[in-house]
């Protein structure tokens, strides 16, 4: 495997010769980015990766013979184009396809609705339901485009943190300062966008996405098939308040310039690991695999001094970041006792429940979906971007969701199904595909049983073939292999605490300065040398490597204070 063959897995031994400048713990795809990113400025640093292949949920496995799976996330478009740019990722193998159509939502009466970058498309398919929405739809897509240039200072900078712990009169002066410049440029943006605009963005994230999108929208249809993007990875309901920020967060994103355009990865997600990997290996990063972390050495100053690993090795660095959940970090690796009771409250109680699974599948043969009436084999529009399958109306997205706030996995389960093989010949044999569903909702205990039974397991996955059946007929029949991840499954294998995708909820009470608490958002911790660079901290989850860069900044400005 060329994962296995591009990074070492023995080398623990290499690690414990000398005190590193820096250790990462975890490589998934923000631990990568951080580490290239010191590894550039000319700091020694070490990469510790608990299994046995970097990327973290950014992976790609080939878990069917012949068949390579996106295993956790399946799409990009949140990484940040300055991480492309500065890595220079493409020259390291990075390779996007673009979707278009990017979302398709059939009907059990027998229409289906198709959007996508094509704006004569949108209107003609929209115009199907409503003429209205179909006139409201651009105006829409411009306002939240609007909106999202807004949030692109947020999410390259560190929130304006409060000095932690005790500074010069020098150091104060400076971050009042900081703060001031910062808040300033924010008012700017807010002045340049209007107060009517600005007065829309504050609807948006404290509303509820099924008012957002009442506000906008007539059609049933239309309104569930962007109302998934608000719910996409939670718990919440289209009705929960706050929802619509979720919405703006998976819209933020781009291809190539492109805004709000999803790609799939060629070679599938793994790729964008390998690619950040590649580049923090070339600027003289150490990248190790089976290396799984037990626990953080804490000198009595209450400094960072390195690590130990689960098979007895002490790696040296009074530096260390991590990548791991922030509970994963605080209530596992560092030793009892060490941190403030009012601290290790607030992460202990942070939410970080799932109702998400994903099913990857091979198959022999594509979805023929009812409502297209084409009745031959071939690819279609309908199977390059997003299929919406049981979110037809909002309804049925909140009754999903209720069954599991009961204690249920979802009768009739949201399934967004994507097909990358369609555009990446890379990751199926010839006339054969890779499937991925992504699932909700499911809660990590469920009340009628439970995710450890394999009977009742595969009752949950064959309620989803047969739900994706009532669309595309026979396709059931078209499996040949899946491999399925509940909450408890990604917790266990991925580390996600609680199965949770972001590293903890996304609600609006745990972003930006309250990321992951209160008073410690700016990926520092009370423990002088540990920083935080995983999806825990600001701006959160999403492959987007914006918080193991905006990490990576702020340990080289302390670096550069220290030798001052």
């Amino acid at each position: 495997m060329m994962w296995r063959r591009s990074f070492s897995s023995s080398a623990t031994s290499a690690l414990k010769d000398k005190k590193w400048d820096a250790l990462v713990i975890g490589g998934g795809h923000n631990g990568l980015t951080a580490a290239a990113y010191l590894a550039r400025a000319g700091l020694s640093v070490a990469v510790l990766e608990r299994r046995h292949l970097i990327g973290g949920a950014a992976i790609t496995e080939e878990l069917v013979p012949g068949f390579r799976f996106s295993r956790c996330s399946y799409l990009q478009s949140l990484l940040r184009p300055s991480i492309i740019r500065e890595l220079e990722l493409r020259r390291h193998g990075l390779r996007l396809l673009k979707r278009s159509p990017s979302s398709f939502t059939p009907c059990l009466d027998g229409r289906y609705l198709l959007l996508g970058p094509d704006k004569d498309l949108n209107r003609s398919e929209i115009s199907k339901f409503s003429e209205r929405d179909a006139d409201a739809y651009p105006r829409y897509e411009n306002q939240l485009e609007n909106f999202c240039k807004l949030m692109d200072l947020l999410l390259d900078s560190a929130p304006p943190e409060s000095l932690q712990g005790e500074s010069s009169f020098k150091d104060k002066f400076k971050n009042r300062m900081h703060i001031s410049a910062f808040w300033a440029r924010c008012l700017r943006q807010a002045v340049a966008l209007g107060q009517k605009d600005m007065v829309d963005f504050m609807d948006l994230l404290l509303s509820p996405a099924s008012k957002v999108l009442n506000n906008w929208f007539e059609t049933g249809v239309l309104k569930a098939t962007l109302g998934t993007d608000a719910v996409i990875g939670t718990t919440a309901s289209v009705h929960t308040p706050g929802s619509g920020y979720v919405l703006l967060h998976h819209v933020m994103g781009e291809t190539d310039g492109d805004r709000g355009i999803w790609s799939y990865v060629e070679g599938g997600m793994g790729s964008v690991s390998l690619a950040i990997g590649n580049a923090a290996r070339e600027h003289g990063a150490h990248i190790v695999t089976s290396a799984e972390v037990s626990q953080l050495l804490i000198e009595d100053s209450g400094a960072v001094n390195g690590v130990l690993l689960a098979d007895g090795t002490l790696v040296h660095s009074s530096i260390v970041l991590s990548n791991a959940t922030p509970y994963r970090t605080f209530m596992d690796f560092v030793p009892k006792n060490v941190l403030p009771d009012d601290f290790m409250q607030a992460i202990k109680y942070s939410d970080y429940s799932s109702g998400t699974t994903k099913i990857n599948l091979a198959v022999d043969k594509l979805p023929q979906f009812q409502c297209c009436k084409l009745g031959h084999p071939d690819a279609g529009p309908q199977h390059v971007g997003t299929i919406h399958i049981g979110s037809e109306s909002m309804e049925e997205i909140h009754a999903a969701c209720q069954d599991a706030a009961n204690g249920l996995p979802s009768r009739r389960p949201i399934i967004e199904m994507t097909i990358p093989s369609i555009l990446d010949r890379t990751i199926s044999p010839p006339g054969k595909h890779v499937i991925n569903l992504f699932i909700q909702y499911t809660p990590y205990k469920p009340l009628d049983g439970s995710w450890g039974d394999p009977a009742y397991r595969d009752s949950f996955a064959q309620k989803c073939f047969t739900l994706i059946d009532e669309y595309a007929p026979s396709f059931s029949s078209s499996i040949i292999g899946y491999d399925m991840l509940t909450p408890p499954d990604l917790e266990r294998e991925f580390g996600l605490t609680g199965g949770n995708i972001f590293h903890g909820a996304m609600g609006l009470d745990s972003l930006f300065l309250m990321r992951p608490v209160k008073g410690w958002s700016n990926y520092r911790t009370p423990l002088r040398g540990l920083y935080l660079c995983g999806a825990g901290g600001h701006p959160g989850g999403g492959v987007m490597g914006a918080p193991g860069r905006n990490a990576a900044q702020v340990v080289l400005q302390d670096v550069k204070k220290h030798l001052n």
